[in-house]
Formats: structure tokens, sequence, C-alpha cells
């Protein structure tokens, strides 16, 4: 059965699985999804204009497609892996690298379960509701442009692509070494944190800041520039510092010196409706066990009732009347 969308909730209407859960939605959808994200912001450059498409952007998705020769007495044939996102602006060698470093369960190798993994986390970590108000039905009469402030402050503040590079080699020291010539002998040898010239750098020069072990030289890492330049991250330890996932594309939000999840930065400014998983804008709106709710979307899952005032069971963040919640549990 396909997915038939409720008219506010996000869920299927047959089966009130959610979107993510029941069907997700198509590679160029994703792509103009995150395309709209990274706009207007200065990750702009990581999306490009849709021809005839009327300013709309779309995301530069970078994939990776590795082929490896197959050895046999026959003629030869190979065997072609494609990844479906991978870091750009990285030597071949240097993206496997990354990519050995993660999970095999999370490498987005197309047809396999860590694409669908990767898919899945896109729409979670990235609700496009969360930065396209055109997507919202929870918006009351002037609140979108609450809304289209709320993201604009957001994509000058706290948004951020993560970059990978080796150690040391990430921002202006990666500018640095192209203009030198990285294979010059006449390069100095690297200053340590206080100035001080270190002519054979040790492991230890390098920590990672989520699991704080050294990290070798010759290791990719993910550095995010709203940290600065002193911070880096194990490729598998760039999570939400919330859901502790991993950063999908490593898309990340900073605050409070940490990297957040767009889900979880956009909850930890303002409440999100537990009924429509919008961010909530008005000022007025229902709470119950720590949950948050537009007060017209405080409705029994079952019948729709609104339940302001009235008796109400709540079961891992479903509503239900009274009448309902008998009968589910008969």
């Amino acid at each position: 059965m396909g997915f038939e969308p409720h008219s506010w909730r996000k869920i299927c209407k047959s089966c009130k699985c959610s979107q993510e859960d029941h069907c997700l939605s198509s590679d160029v959808e994703d792509d103009r999804k995150i395309g709209r994200l990274l706009s207007d912001s200065k990750y702009a450059t990581l999306t490009a204009r849709v021809k005839g498409g009327d300013g709309v952007r779309i995301y530069k998705r970078n994939r990776m497609i590795i082929t490896n020769p197959i050895v046999s007495r026959k003629d030869p044939t190979f065997d072609t892996i494609t990844y479906e996102w991978a870091p750009p602006g990285l030597t071949q060698k240097l993206a496997m690298q990354y990519m050995e470093l993660i999970p095999k369960e999370m490498q987005p190798v197309a047809g396999t379960d860590g694409a669908y993994y990767r898919r899945r986390q896109l729409v979670r970590q990235l609700p496009v509701h969360d930065h396209d108000p055109s997507q919202c039905r929870g918006l009351a009469e002037g609140e979108a442009k609450l809304m289209e402030d709320f993201v604009k402050k957001y994509k000058a503040e706290a948004l951020g692509v993560g970059e990978v590079a080796l150690p040391g080699q990430a921002g202006n020291a990666k500018k640095e070494g192209k203009a030198k010539d990285a294979g010059s002998a006449a390069e100095k040898p690297p200053e340590t944190t206080n100035g001080a010239l270190e002519s054979t750098p040790t492991v230890g020069l390098y920590r990672c800041e989520t699991c704080k072990q050294a990290v070798p030289e010759d290791c990719p890492v993910v550095y995010a520039d709203r940290a600065g330049y002193a911070r880096l991250w194990h490729p598998a330890c760039f999570i939400c510092c919330r859901c502790a996932e991993p950063l999908v594309d490593l898309i990340y939000f900073w605050k409070s010196g940490a990297a957040w999840c767009g889900r979880h930065y956009c909850e930890s400014l303002r409440p999100r409706c537990a009924g429509c998983d919008e961010i909530i804008f008005s000022e007025e709106f229902q709470r119950a066990e720590g949950m948050a709710w537009h007060k017209k979307h405080f409705a029994c899952l079952e019948c729709e009732t609104l339940l302001s005032g009235k008796a109400f069971s709540l079961d891992k963040g479903s509503l239900r009347c009274a009448t309902c919640s008998r009968s589910k549990r008969l």
C-alpha cells in the first residue's frame, strides 16, 4: 500500500507509520531539499541553480564511483562500487580512507543498508519543514515571517558543512599549502599551538573533540569551520551532541561549543509540536509531560477529537482520548 499523507500529521493515514518508515523521497527530491537548506548561506557553493527553476537551487551531491578490476583467466572485468555521497574536494584515496573509518553499515554504498540509512537520516536530521515554510501546516497567519527570520538567523549563525582533510591541512592551511606547493623542500616545519617549532610532529599533537583520542597525521579527520580549525573529529565521531547520531553529509549546526543535527538544534531554540512535528512559533501552545503541541493539534491520534481540558492518555508520544485509549487496551 502506498503512503497516504495525513492532512497535517507527518504520518500515513492508513498505517500511522512515519514517512521515513513508509517510503523515502527520491534522490532528486532530497537534493532539492538540501539545496534549499544551503542556499542563501555561505555554503551555497555546494548548490547549483536549476535551469528554468526560477532561482531554485539543487544540492551538488558528490558521488564516488570506485572501479576494481576482477582478475580472471578470461577477459578482464570490473567490479563497480557507487557511493551515493562522499566528502567533496578529496583525492579518491583520501575519500576511501574516510569511508573505511565509518562503520560498514553506515557507508552509503548504493543498494545497501548504508545508503538507506543515509536517506533516512536526511529526513530525520534535516526535516524540510524546519527550513521551508511552504511545507508547514501548523503556521498561523503572520507566523511564516517569524519562521523565515528564524531560518535566516540560523543560516547566518549556526549552519555549517564539515570539511574532510588530513590533520593540520584544512581551511587556510589548505589554501596556503596549495599556494606554496606542499612538496617544497623549503617548507618550514609546523608550529605547535604555543608557537614553538617542532621538527617531527608527534601522534599526540591532534586529538578528537568527541573521544579525546590521539589522531595519526595520516588519518583523515573532519573540521567544522564554525568551531575553528583547532578542533577536529574522527569521521565516526562527528556526531550530534544531543542524539549522538553521525551528522548526515557532514551538515551540522554549531551552538554552545558543540555540533548539533538540524532537528535537535531547532528544538533547542523553540518547542516542536508532537502532533505535526513542526517548530512552534506561537507563544500559546499546549504542554503535557515535557512535550508540546500546537493548540489545534492537541488531538486524539485515532478520532482527532481535540483534547484540551479533556481526559487523555499519552503513550510513546501518541495522544488518545479516554474512549480510544480504552478500546486500544481491549
